[in-house]
Order: C-alpha cells, then structure tokens, then sequence
C-alpha cells in the first residue's frame, strides 16, 4: 500500500459524536476528507444541518443523527438508527464532552460535578460499549476517545474536568485490553490548549495571553495540526498502535504551567 493510501479512510463508515461544534465538527471534515462515509451526532441534529452539507459539497458523503450521551435511551436510539443507515461501523470517534467555568476544589457544586462526569466518563462508556458490540460482532473496528492533556497533568480550578479526562485515558486502555483480541483498537487522542467557542474569551484576555506565553510552544494548537494524529489513529497507518494516549500539545507537558 502506498503511503498516502495507508491514511485513507475510503470505504469506511465512522460516527462522530459531539459533532456539532469545536473538534467533533473539525473531526467529521477531516474524516470525510479522507473518505470516510460520516455520520455525525449530537442532540439536536438541525445544528448538523450546515456539517452535512458542507461534506456533502466537499464530495464527501454524511448523515446526521440525534444522540444525547447522557441519556441510555437516546444512546440506543441513535445506534438503531445508525444500524438503519449504515451496513457497519469501522470507527468510532467518542467526541462528546463538555468543560465548566473554571471553580475551586471547595466551591464545587455536587450536581455540576456529577453532570460533567455523567457527559465526558459516562457519556464516553455508554457510546463506546454500543459501538465496541457491534465492531465485535463484524470482526474489527477503530475507537478514538477524545481525552485531553489534563489526563496526564493537573491544573487549578479544574478538578472536575481533569478527573473526567484522566477517567477516560484510563477506559481506553481497559478497553484496548478486552478488545484488542476482536479486532477492536482503541486509543485516545490528547490535545493540549487549542481555540474553543468555550474558552475563546479567556486566551484572548489578558491572563490567558500571559498563561500561553508560559506554554513550550508560546501559542495555542491550530485544528489543522490534529488531522494527522486523527488520521493515523484512525487508518491503517495505526494498525498495530492500540491502547495508547497520544499527545498533541507542542511540547507543553515538558514545563510546568
């Protein structure tokens, strides 16, 4: 196989959670540049709408699907649906999640604690145990879960979040684990500090501009530099790579901040 053939995704189908915004809407271009039929998901498909079309217009083919990952019933509902559209699921990438304003260890509420958990550890469980059945069942599959570089580093005022991430890391190897022997290879993309509609306001203040002039790289990730992490995970280019965290943070990690 060439080498620009090992990072083609042609022929395949992959889901996209969390896909209305942010990384997951990045993801679903990038995979549907690639080849790959896409299937996006997030609670209220008319905020898809313009996602599908822009692939669709790319040449790419996409669909869109209602899925809130904090509910079980809409978990399956949006699995039966995918089984109607599609004939299998070759990757899965477990997107979804949500950040909270940044807030001490002592000023946690319990419920926005237990809602941050139940979207970014249980949401990430739930999508990924429907998905892992039916790649068992078809012989092999792909699952990308989306952590972060605060699954291997701490920060203040973001003990929920960073729980919620280090959780997830630690699901993708007990899955890479028990399903590695299906076919199934599971890893976790990690990025460092990039651009969100979430926290967009707060790089540009002042204090942000400061903590990104600490950072190794002195800026913030750009989407495009995520594609070929995606990629490799995704594609056979990653055949043989299973159960890891990649890192893609520009070196942050080599400096306290």
């Amino acid at each position: 196989m060439s080498l620009t053939g090992l990072f083609s995704l042609q022929g395949k189908t992959a889901l996209i959670s969390g896909a209305s915004s942010g990384l997951g809407e990045h993801f679903a271009q990038v995979m549907g540049e690639a080849g790959a039929e896409v299937v996006v998901a997030a609670r209220r498909v008319d905020k898809l709408e313009d996602l599908v079309a822009r692939i669709r217009a790319g040449g790419g083919k996409a669909q869109a699907i209602a899925m809130d990952v904090t509910s079980p019933e809409s978990v399956v509902a949006a699995f039966e649906q995918l089984d109607a559209k599609v004939e299998r699921l070759d990757i899965l990438v477990n997107n979804a999640g949500i950040s909270t304003t940044p807030t001490k260890f002592l000023e946690l509420e319990e419920d926005t604690w237990g809602y941050l958990l139940d979207v970014n550890l249980k949401g990430a469980w739930r999508v990924g145990k429907q998905a892992a059945q039916r790649m068992k069942n078809q012989g092999g599959g792909v699952i990308i879960n989306t952590a972060s570089v605060y699954s291997h580093c701490t920060g203040i005022m973001k003990a929920d979040y960073n729980v919620s991430k280090v959780a997830v890391d630690q699901l993708t190897k007990n899955m890479a684990l028990e399903l590695g022997r299906a076919g199934i290879r599971v890893n976790s993309l990690c990025p460092g500090y990039f651009a969100t509609a979430i926290n967009e306001d707060e790089f540009n203040s002042e204090r942000g501009k400061a903590y990104i002039a600490r950072l190794v790289p002195q800026r913030l990730g750009q989407y495009h530099e995520l594609n070929g992490p995606l990629l490799l995970l995704a594609s056979d280019a990653g055949s043989y790579i299973n159960g890891t965290s990649l890192i893609v943070d520009g070196g942050s990690l080599l400096r306290p901040v």
